[in-house]
């Protein structure tokens, strides 16, 4: 009798003080339908009982260590030098999974080997507690000249990948945008997308603390790294600036008489 074995996956959960949401996000990988899944938690030195938590569901958690690092990406890049899955995913801990998340994943590898990037849409989970979906824009124009329309958090990518790219370190919130960017522009090939929600996303990451300018000026050189020209960066740049000066105009000045 042949013994199949399912493809083992790899998540990642970098975490620095998130005891408010850290359970959610172990208990959704631990309550995941698929069974061949390895669990990773790389902390970076949390000071707020994270690390509690973490010790409590130990027995569902493959690898962690608790030490400082360079920051968010950094951690990134540690874990998926510890990952012995196929395909991997990074999993915040603000974020959670639905339950059938790798198995949707899984089915969808089965049916496109040569695809090696596989993501869908996401529930945004707003300061109210409600969800909102946010689905993938497939605009070629509007990811490479606006902003991340990939799902970032909803990604299963092959180790191929991370053989070849990993996360800048020295960029604060558009690294990962930098990473798919240069995937898409070299292997625009490898891309699938699965139609509907299986991550929720909690907006309240790091982007939300980045101002506006720096955003900007993380954006530009992001697309540089990536592999865009300095003409089509700077097309980018205005554009963008364009549009938020448009949604935020400059609030007229008023004369005290």
């Amino acid at each position: 009798m042949k013994i199949i074995i399912e493809p083992l996956v790899s998540i990642i959960t970098v975490v620095l003080n998130g005891r408010k949401t850290i359970e959610q996000t172990i208990l959704s990988v631990r309550n995941q339908s698929y069974a061949n899944i390895e669990y990773i938690i790389i902390d970076g030195g949390s000071t707020d009982g994270t690390i509690n938590i973490i010790e409590k569901y130990s027995e569902g958690v493959d690898f962690w260590i608790s030490e400082s690092d360079n920051g968010l990406y950094d951690a990134m890049n540690k874990g998926i030098g510890y990952a012995n899955g196929e395909l991997i995913g990074l999993l915040n801990s603000d974020d959670y999974y639905e339950s059938d998340a790798v198995s949707r994943v899984i089915e969808a590898y089965k049916s496109n080997r040569s695809s090696k990037i596989f993501h869908g849409d996401r529930m945004d989970i707003l300061s109210t507690g409600h969800r909102q979906l946010r689905k993938f824009d497939p605009s070629n124009f509007m990811f490479k000249y606006y902003s991340m329309t990939y799902h970032h958090p909803s990604m299963f990518i092959h180790r191929d990948c991370y053989r070849e790219f990993l996360y800048n370190k020295d960029l604060r919130v558009y690294s990962d945008y930098q990473f798919v960017l240069e995937l898409y522009l070299k292997h625009s090939e490898y891309f699938h997308y699965i139609e509907g929600p299986y991550v929720n996303y909690r907006l309240e990451g790091a982007s939300t603390r980045i101002n506006t300018i720096n955003k900007l000026r993380e954006g530009y050189i992001a697309r540089r790294l990536a592999g865009m020209s300095r003409i089509n960066s700077l097309f980018s740049f205005f554009l963008r600036l364009g549009i938020f000066m448009f949604y935020h105009p400059k609030p007229k000045s008023t004369q005290i008489e």
